[in-house]
């Protein structure tokens, strides 16, 4: 029996960036191929070349992107060798993509419906009705509800998650044969997450369609994908069924991934584990108390004249000791990004009360208030959107110390020199832009700009979900080791539970507002009580990484 010839086939691949007159090697003589029915995942570190490979695919480099060897065969069809219009026809309708930023692949002026439909109508797939019925059968498929009203819908009015899911549905609209799946899932929690891939998994079922998985998350490739390949500084070191590779690596680079990635079974890092002993400045004193914690939103009804309110925390209690660091945990739309944002005095509180070190918020004038930040600092998800791309690294982290009226230009400078230190990064960085930085290197900044201010307390919104694991591992050291140095306390939110195992003294797991199960990360991992938690931890992948 004759097999089949490959969907995707991918020979000796060389793509290169122009800089000045210089070429630089982005991805050197990579070869794949691609099946249908089967799910190929190709991980590695930031900057390995996976997501230029990806999009080398597409033909969607960027514009200093050059193709310089090697063919890409599509269905037979030599891709690098077709014209833009007939790749234009392809997209959509041959090569579905999911790319993993919502904000920037979303047009924040049009209806999320619309621009679903857009995609059908483009490639003949559904008209009018037809594509409005579609649209609706698409967005429940990946899990987002009222998916009617949804549809009528902005970007601005989804938060991260399900902009991601609005993505993947866009991707899945005219069923491709072949799915590039860029990070699909990294903004998800783990429960749409395994939704999202159960149904590419029943895509490949139904339709023999081929999928080209790209991920940081190694545990997401052990479980999902049938083969795993792993890309080094351009160049795949290593491939082959996910189940031997993950058995038996052979290279060394794999090998430190998978000691890198965080997995049920991993424990507290041992800087983590001297504060949470009582070393340092960690007292059982609370920091922050959060009592009866309600917020609530008005929503546009539908129907004029008649507005609706959402309430997304309802009635929570938890405290934060000092140089203590407790996680709040729990899916997309759980209230949990919202608990943070009242903590930092960013939403106004709908009833209840929060203390600082014995203070109610809500008493707080303006001049106090502007003092409370001082001691309260945030660190956010995206790396690429935190640090203004018109700012040095320098200017970045000097910013809260310049707004604070704190010191002089040279003992500012001096400031961000001790604080590029702390953070591991090397005094020429501070001259750079955000553009010429890794996200690892992004966040490490915007932790600095966190710690300039010497605060009490850093608030920690999904601060390492867009991390390769080598730099996350790398991430969460340094937060456990300037815990223990400075005595921080930190509210550590994250829809990933083996992170937070790895880095928390209290967990508590939010459901549609509510906390519903609290305690050490030992009781909660080994011994959940709540139905709801039970069901976050059988949805993270990787159980065979936690041997």
């Amino acid at each position: 029996m004759t097999t089949p010839p490959p969907v995707l086939s991918i020979r000796n691949l060389s793509v290169s960036f122009r800089s000045g007159r210089e070429l630089i090697p982005a991805v050197k003589n990579v070869s794949i191929d691609v099946a249908a029915g089967e799910t190929v995942a190709v991980v590695g570190e930031s900057g390995s070349g996976k997501s230029t490979t990806a999009a080398a695919i597409n033909r969607l480099l960027a514009e200093n992107g050059v193709i310089v060897g090697g063919e890409v065969h599509f269905e037979g069809r030599e891709l690098t060798a077709l014209s833009e219009n007939e790749m234009i026809t392809l997209r959509g309708a041959g090569i579905g993509l999911v790319p993993q930023d919502p904000m920037s692949n979303l047009n924040p002026l049009m209806r999320v419906g619309v621009q679903i439909a857009e995609v059908l109508e483009v490639h003949g797939y559904a008209h009018g009705a037809a594509a409005d019925a579609r649209v609706v059968e698409l967005l429940e498929m990946v899990g987002i509800p009222d998916a009617a009203q949804r549809a009528r819908q902005y970007p601005h009015e989804f938060s991260g998650g399900m902009r991601q899911r609005v993505l993947i549905a866009m991707g899945l609209a005219c069923k491709p044969r072949l799915l590039i799946a860029d990070e699909p899932t990294s903004a998800l929690d783990v429960t749409v997450q395994r939704r999202i891939l159960d149904q590419l998994d029943q895509l490949t079922d139904e339709m023999g369609a081929a999928v080209f998985l790209i991920t940081h998350d190694l545990a997401l490739a052990a479980e999902r994908a049938d083969r795993i390949v792993v890309m080094f500084r351009g160049e795949v070191v290593e491939e082959g069924p996910a189940e031997q590779l993950l058995a038996n690596p052979q290279h060394a680079y794999t090998r430190q991934l998978l000691a890198a990635a965080p997995s049920l079974s991993s424990l507290r890092s041992p800087r983590a584990a001297v504060v949470a002993s009582g070393a340092g400045e960690a007292t059982d004193a609370p920091l922050v108390e959060v009592r009866d914690l309600r917020k609530e939103f008005k929503l546009r009804s539908p129907k004029a004249g008649q507005p609706t309110t959402f309430t997304a925390v309802d009635g929570v209690s938890f405290s934060i000791p000092r140089g203590h660091t407790v996680s709040i945990v729990g899916e997309s739309g759980s209230g949990k990004s919202t608990t943070a944002n009242l903590v930092l005095g960013l939403e106004d509180i709908t009833s209840g009360t929060i203390a600082f070190d014995g203070t109610d918020l809500a008493g707080l004038n303006r001049r106090e208030m502007f003092a409370f930040r001082r001691r309260v600092q945030p660190v956010f998800q995206n790396p690429y959107a935190s640090l203004d791309p018109r700012y040095t690294v320098e200017q970045s982290i000097s910013e809260p110390l310049t707004v604070h009226k704190i010191g002089n230009a040279a003992s500012r400078r001096v400031r961000v020199a001790e604080l590029l230190d702390q953070v591991a990064l090397p005094k020429e960085m501070s001259e750079r832009l955000p553009h010429e930085l890794s996200g690892g290197q992004r966040q490490r900044v915007a932790i600095a700009r966190a710690l300039a201010l010497s605060p009490e307390l850093v608030v920690l919104d999904e601060a390492v979900s867009a991390l390769d694991v080598l730099v996350q591992a790398q991430i969460l050291e340094l937060l456990a080791d300037l815990q223990a140095q400075l005595g921080l306390s930190y509210l550590f939110i994250s829809h990933d539970l083996a992170v937070v195992r790895m880095i928390s003294d209290h967990v508590h797991v939010m459901q549609r507002g509510r906390i519903v199960e609290s305690g050490t990360p030992e009781r909660i991992f080994d011994d959940p009580q709540n139905e709801y938690t039970q069901e976050l931890l059988d949805a993270i992948p990787g159980a065979r990484l936690a041997s």
